[in-house]
């Protein structure tokens, strides 16, 4: 197996280790890869094997997903779910598009700003986690949809590379009175098309440098995303339900704050 191939599983394992939990997957795949001068052409690496995150999302929660859409044409409960995820989506889509080569070409340029970001955040999660208000909602799949708009203009922090994507939303969630478990839920909903579409969008971006010999290793890399984003999805749920996301907070403040002092020695 060639360095580039175990350099590809590697980041794979920690996109799909860090895509669903609120640590910014983007902000730790950036950093890895300046420490081990790792860059991909249009930084396409680092996005399209988001896909295989998104696929072990979609592989857990396939059969309600599929009833979901077969509820549609008759259920107002499962239209409404569909609207509110596309309206907390829609921030997102506008923000991405508009912003999309400030985002690569120079925030995803830029760790000194990721590792201040992934401390700012972790100092956020800790405050949110211990003094969110009480909760008022518990299904992520009927939420309001004043609530999943607010949680989609959250989500737009998270084009900020270290901010995390979950993290944004989460918080949002919980500071609108959603609980920790339904959170991190309508998170892994919100996620599917948010995923999807920027890796589409990112694609036909850099169609023209995209390398298709780094192909195997892009296989690689997905591969191991969707292995270990199922075991975190499988995991995650729980442990937010009993424990909170104060863990999640301390761990980005101690890998940013390493980094930062990384980057500031000439690292």
């Amino acid at each position: 197996m060639s360095e580039t191939t175990l350099v590809a599983a590697a980041l794979g394992l920690i996109e799909g280790l860090t895509e669903f939990i609120p640590v910014s997957s983007t902000g730790h795949l950036l950093l890895t890869g300046h420490f081990i001068g790792f860059h991909s052409p249009g930084r396409s690496f680092e996005v399209v094997i988001q896909l295989g995150a998104v696929l072990a999302l979609l592989f857990f929660y396939f059969t309600r997903l599929v009833q979901v859409f077969l509820d549609a044409p008759h259920s107002p409960g499962a239209r409404r779910f569909l609207a509110t995820v596309i309206v907390a989506f829609l921030p997102a889509l506008v923000v991405g598009v508009l912003a999309h080569d400030f985002i690569k070409q120079v925030l995803f340029e830029t760790p000194i700003l990721v590792a201040v970001m992934l401390i700012l955040g972790g100092i956020i999660l800790v405050f949110v986690d211990r003094f969110a208000p009480t909760p008022r909602y518990t299904d992520a799949s009927n939420l309001p949809m004043w609530v999943t708009l607010r949680i989609g203009l959250f989500q737009v922090l998270a084009m900020i590379p270290g901010t995390s994507r979950s993290g944004a939303t989460i918080v949002g969630a919980l500071l609108m009175g959603v609980d920790k478990r339904a959170a991190a839920e309508f998170s892994f909903f919100l996620s599917m098309p948010t995923m999807a579409g920027a890796v589409v969008y990112d694609l036909y971006k850099n169609r023209d440098v995209l390398d298709l010999s780094a192909m195997g290793d892009i296989a690689v890399g997905f591969a191991m995303a969707f292995v270990s984003g199922l075991f975190v999805v499988r995991w995650l749920l729980g442990f937010v339900s009993r424990n909170g996301y104060a863990l999640f907070g301390w761990w980005r403040i101690i890998i940013g704050t390493a980094a930062l002092t990384a980057l500031l020695a000439g690292y």
